[in-house]
């Protein structure tokens, strides 16, 4: 088996909020996503799915356990080499699709990569191209506010790709639409992913999308466990 490009070990997380008694989140989760693989994370609200997103993502700390991504132990890497594997290595995407209203579709896309170094026809054309692949190449010169709600995500979808990362991390990503809609958008992301061969960790509500994917793991009293039962 290749080297997954996330491996979790044993995370534990917790939060005193200011109150006596510390919060503990997380109890030792741990999970491997391989290359190309997508895996459903499903748990009820307040469970600790976002947490451990944020954490898998280099967006927060945890207080126990290691955190690999593409091979590489985050927790021994500098400050400078984690931002770095954050914006090069991992692509997120959220419930709202947070695009800067101010910017074009294809404008969206491009930024990050700019950010990243990349020269910008080369952004431009990559952005287009990311655009076709999910069906809202049309709307590359629009702004947010002139797309729906489904091209919206689709062009969040692109952005979360711009930088070509092995990991795709995302939070209930279709949570914000109708079911018609999530249905469709929800197909442009697999299609994005199974075509660019990237891991995927999907946490969401929907079951009937859990289904879809390769593999469903619940968010059960802090630790990650198989959950084929749940779809």
């Amino acid at each position: 088996m290749s080297r997954p490009v996330l491996r979790l070990d044993g995370i534990k997380k917790g939060y005193n909020h200011g109150l006596p008694n510390e919060i503990r989140v997380l109890r030792g989760a741990s999970v491997e996503v391989q290359p190309g693989e997508i895996v459903a994370l499903v748990a009820p609200s307040g469970a600790g799915k976002s947490t451990l997103l944020h954490i898998a993502g280099l967006l927060d700390t945890q207080d126990a356990g290691v955190v690999e991504i593409a091979g590489v132990d985050q927790g021994q890497a500098s400050d400078r080499a984690r931002t770095a594997a954050r914006r090069g290595q991992i692509g997120f995407i959220y419930q709202f699709h947070h695009l800067l209203p101010e910017f074009t579709a294809a404008e969206n896309i491009v930024l990050p990569q700019l950010a990243h170094g990349v020269p910008r026809a080369e952004a431009e054309a990559h952005a287009q191209e990311l655009l076709e692949s999910v069906g809202v190449g049309d709307r590359a010169s629009h702004r947010p506010a002139a797309m729906s709600g489904g091209e919206q995500q689709r062009v969040a979808f692109c952005r979360a790709l711009a930088n070509r990362p092995a990991l795709l991390l995302a939070d209930e990503p279709t949570g914000n639409l109708d079911p018609a809609t999530s249905d469709r958008v929800f197909d442009a992301l697999m299609g994005l992913v199974r075509g660019r061969g990237l891991g995927a960790l999907i946490a969401t509500h929907n079951l009937e999308l859990a289904g879809r994917m390769d593999r469903v793991l619940r968010l059960d009293g802090g630790v990650l466990v198989d959950a084929p039962e749940a779809v």
